[in-house]
């Protein structure tokens, strides 16, 4: 292909994929199939690099690039970025209205209500329609330059329609599902999790290394912008949208405060089923004119306010300081409270992460404190109410031997996370047995901790491919263990035998590898002997397998102790092999979502099976989302499936929906 019809093509494909990015990650309505916008993207960096002068810095292949930063360079900001006033009662509302009315001489405002996401502030400066710079609100007048990380959020347009120079400001998030998969990835790790999903954006766009940003599936709201000639607030929004940023849908304009009012307690009623943190509303006089003429204090607009949400938090008292050990020897502080009212659920413990925790925040035992509920994990303590203390507070001190074991507690200088160095702990071994019977991993469903305790008491279980080698007899001498329950345990046993290749490889616990992660491994590698002699760098060209992920994948299967268990495991007619056929088959395409409690099926059964016949199986309901299963009790994705209009089957149907195919899945056997 010649310069000149590259240079046209590569237009041609950069314009069409700015559109498809746009109708995705803005307007959440795709028109083609992941693999028809790959092959777009695949044929756009195939022609940049065999043409790099040709490469341009809004181009969809920049968005990520560059080496780590050492530090992120200070930006003065043209028009600081002022706080906002918060009201919290519908008095204070009336009387931010009547200042308004004073301070323009009229009887009734038109105002716009506005979702207070609760994220990261931003300001994006474009320079000729190409986006030129991103920093952080810092301390109003001064912020941080995160240009390059802001490049990889996909909803931030590289470049926008027209060719003007403009100043947008946003709220980057995360949105709330992918804050909770964030967590469990880290807890998967041992790695400290994020309080809410406002700490887990703030984190993510502060990373040094841009691709550490692009990992997380962050999204933006813009919320205003500097548009010459515009009379109207509201006029600004509908033009961001005309030049390719993402509004919130959720914006209405208001007569008067009564309709704010409305407003304000129609979302506190709603906001749960968002699928993003909001901590209040934002009101904010329409008018640009009146705006001027009512202007600024020191620190803040006198003509917006932020009506704010009680948090959902709690106090209580630390009664006692606990540590617990994982399975991979990891040693956690635990909070033990008086037991308190907390999001309708009767709270007794809270986590607090680590010893480096304990001393950032000041806890001790006796303190009272807040606590509040950090996504689908244990209660967190956020801070120390200090004016309470009585001076019968005592320190924490971490112990330096395991509770369990005896063994040495060592915590890396490089580490947060201090761990028991005996890995024949029964504590670890408890663990790690408990993690390869759980749903997502091998579904043993009539093995749960209890059983897995008196099974390691009695010496019938060192591991868990010990528990493939237990008889019914071995069953019925543990306590108050009747004949058919002895029973229902060695069938749910022997059920997880063949159980799909990537549960396998999750219950295995390696260090770093998640669901996620074992799935992306199942698709490469073909059986566990495979796997097993990979190399770092084999493994590291897997898609969102980095170094480390590598290298902890390699060490495990180095060991000996592991190469013993998975003998064991082979031995007992483990499923040690993948399936030949995935990602094809009469669901490909479809994307599928289940909710509530399913009759026929585990839910990770159900969705295996979708899988087997092509499709995908997701958490979160979207537009792009086909089909919602709803089971009994179906919770908000059944109402947000309903509000998006996106196509919901019963149980039954599903099961109809399946058979009907009679699609048989190759299992290689």
């Amino acid at each position: 292909m010649e310069r000149a019809t590259a240079k046209k093509r590569i237009e041609k494909l950069r314009e069409e994929i700015r559109r498809h990015d746009h109708l995705y990650y803005v307007l959440d309505k795709p028109e083609i199939s992941d693999e028809a916008y790959d092959k777009l993207y695949k044929e756009l960096e195939t022609l940049e690099n065999k043409y790099p002068e040709l490469v341009s810095s809004d181009s969809p292949t920049q968005r990520i690039g560059g080496e780590p930063l050492k530090a992120f360079k200070t930006v003065t900001h043209k028009t600081p970025l002022l706080s906002i006033d918060n009201v919290n009662s519908q008095e204070d509302l009336v009387d931010f209205d009547r200042r308004v009315r004073e301070g323009l001489g009229k009887a009734k405002i038109e105002y716009v209500a506005e979702l207070k996401i609760d994220g990261l502030a931003v300001s994006l400066i474009y320079k000729k329609g190409k986006f030129a710079q991103g920093s952080t609100r810092g301390d109003g007048v001064h912020g941080e330059d995160i240009t390059h990380n802001l490049r990889t959020v996909k909803a931030i347009p590289l470049s926008i329609k027209g060719n003007e120079d403009i100043e947008v400001r946003g709220e980057v998030y995360l949105p709330y599902d992918e804050f909770v998969k964030l967590n469990e990835a880290r807890k998967e790790k041992d790695e400290a999790i994020f309080a809410n999903p406002r700490n887990a954006a703030a984190g993510s766009v502060r990373q040094l290394d841009p691709k550490e940003t692009a990992a997380r599936p962050l999204n933006i709201f813009v919320y205003t912008g500097v548009i010459p000639k515009l009379k109207k607030h509201y006029e600004v929004l509908e033009h961001l949208k005309k030049l390719g940023f993402k509004v919130n849908p959720n914006i209405k304009v208001c007569d008067g405060i009564g309709e704010i009012w409305k407003y304000i307690q129609h979302w506190e009623k709603k906001r749960e089923a968002l699928p993003y943190e909001i901590d209040g509303i934002v009101v904010k006089v329409n008018d640009l004119a009146a705006q001027a003429k009512l202007g600024y204090t020191a620190r803040a607009p006198r003509w917006e306010t932020a009506f704010k949400y009680p948090p959902i938090q709690a106090v209580s008292i630390i009664e006692d300081i606990s540590v617990q050990v994982g399975r991979t020897g990891a040693i956690t502080p635990v909070a033990q409270l008086k037991p308190v009212h907390l999001a309708g659920v009767m709270v007794k413990r809270a986590t607090l992460h680590n010893e480096g925790e304990i001393r950032r925040k000041g806890i001790k035992i006796k303190d009272h404190v807040k606590v509040q509920r950090a996504g689908e994990v244990i209660p967190e303590v956020v801070e120390v109410i200090k004016g309470k203390r009585t001076g019968h507070e005592k320190e924490f001190i971490m112990p330096k031997t395991c509770p369990v074991c005896g063994a040495k507690i060592f915590r890396p200088e490089d580490e947060a996370i201090a761990r028991c160095t005996n890995i024949s702990c029964p504590a670890q071994v408890m663990g790690r047995v408990i993690h390869f019977t759980t749903r997502e991993a091998m579904d043993m469903e009539h093995v749960g901790p209890a059983l897995v305790s008196q099974l390691i008491e009695n010496g019938y279980v060192k591991d868990a491919a010990d528990l493939y080698t237990l008889t019914k007899e071995d069953i019925m001498k543990l306590e108050r263990m009747a004949d058919k329950s002895a029973q229902n345990i060695i069938d749910s046993i022997k059920a997880s035998l063949d159980r799909p290749f990537d549960r396998l490889l999750y219950a295995l616990g390696i260090r770093l590898v998640g669901k996620r992660t074992a799935q992306l491994i199942a698709d490469y590698f073909h059986d566990i002997d495979e796997l097993a002699k990979a190399s770092a760098d084999e493994l590291s060209k897997i898609r969102e397998i980095g170094p480390k992920i590598a290298e902890s994948i390699v060490n495990f299967f180095r060991a000996k102790e592991n190469q013993g268990f998975i003998e064991k495991l082979k031995k007992a007619g483990v499923r040690v092999r993948g399936y030949e056929v995935r990602g094809m088959g009469p669901l490909k395409g479809k994307t599928f979502v289940f909710t509530g409690g399913l009759k026929h099926y585990t839910r990770p059964e159900a969705e295996e099976i979708v899988r087997k016949l092509g499709g995908s199986a997701s958490g979160s309901v979207s537009k792009r989302t086909d089909y919602v299963v709803a089971g009994t009790e179906p919770g908000s994705k059944y109402e947000k499936a309903k509000e998006l209009g996106v196509e919901i089957l019963m149980e039954d149907e599903f099961v109809k929906l399946i058979s009907k195919h009679k699609y048989r899945v190759e299992t290689g056997d």
